[in-house]
This record gives structure tokens, sequence and C-alpha cells, in this order.
């Protein structure tokens, strides 16, 4: 009888141990699965296109500062900017820059960490066109040094660093999108 319950006995232990290395193969399998998987999921989203930005304008590359470009410009600088940038201003950059005025009153309490900005850069010195008659609040700005620029319309930070570039026909939206990321992010200006 005892040679019964010894045998009896060692099944059921030999059932308990099979059942707890499945439960511990299930549960190493589990981790295996999620820590495969978050590595699968990163490198096929890292290459497709967009990783890891979600701005809408391009990073201004190599970086360019206000003082490289010899900025001129009466009254506080220490603020963010919206700055239109061209040889010519056509019809196209005069829409830009009335999108850009909208842009500022659609800031609501945050417009007064932002001022817009103007510069042709192919005149030696600015002087206000008579368009520009409809804008007070925009800066005339003079720049020694264009050659680094391109047409379009750029953001500038408080501490004079060229963040964002955009195309002249850029949907406004979209600068407002990044512009108040920046701002909500940002502790200066």
């Amino acid at each position: 009888m005892s040679e019964t319950s010894n045998d009896a006995e060692s099944t059921q232990a030999a059932a308990v141990q099979r059942r707890n290395r499945l439960q511990l193969i299930g549960i190493m399998m589990i981790g295996f699965l999620t820590l495969g998987g978050s590595y699968l999921v990163f490198y096929l989203a890292q290459g497709s296109d967009g990783w890891g930005t979600t701005n809408n304008g391009t990073f201004v590359q190599p970086e360019i500062t206000t003082t490289q470009l010899g900025w001129q410009v009466d009254g506080n600088t220490r603020r963010w900017w919206l700055w239109v940038v061209t040889p010519d201003c056509t019809a196209e950059c005069q829409q830009t820059v009335q999108h850009m005025q909208a842009l500022h009153i659609l800031l609501n309490r945050e417009m007064d960490r932002v001022r817009r900005g103007y510069t042709e850069v192919d005149v030696a010195v600015q002087t206000r066109p008579s368009w520009m008659a409809t804008f007070p609040e925009l800066a005339l700005i003079d720049i020694g040094d264009a050659s680094p620029l391109q047409e379009g319309v750029y953001i500038v930070d408080p501490n004079g660093n060229l963040v964002f570039h955009y195309a002249m026909d850029t949907n406004p939206k979209l600068v407002l999108q990044d512009l108040k990321k920046l701002l909500k992010v940002s502790h200066i200006g």
C-alpha cells in the first residue's frame, strides 16, 4: 500500500512540477514577446517618414543666428519672431504677411511673446514700402548678410536662433501649430 501511495505522490509531484514549468515558460514568453514586439515596432517605425519629428517647418541647417546676419531692428528683440524674408515682395509675399498678422492674433494671450518682422534682402537700405501701411506692427529688419537665407517665413527664438523655415505658400495653420508648440515648451521670451 505504501508503494502505491508513493507512486501516486511522485506522479502528483511530477504533474505539479510540469505545471509550474509551463507557467514559468508562459511568463517568460510574454516578456520576450513584449520586448521583441517593441523592438520590431521601433525599427519599423524608424524606417518610415517623419520618425521623431512633429514639426511642420524645416529646421534651419546649419544653425544661423541673428548676430551672424547682422540683424538691426528697433525695439525689444528678446521675443519670438515671425520673420518674412524675400528679395521682392510680390502679391504672394503680401498675402503671407497678412497671414502672419492673422497668426499673431490667433495666439491670443501668447501674442505679446511674439513680434513680426519683414526684410527685403535685395534692398541696400530698408525703407517701409507703401503696402506696409496696413501693417503698423510689422517691424522692418535690416540685415548685413543675407547669403545664408532663403525666401520664406522663419521662426526666430528670443536668443536670436533661426529655428524653422517655411516656404511662402505654406499653410499658415501649420506655422501656427509649430509656434504654439514652441511657446508652450519655452520659458524664454
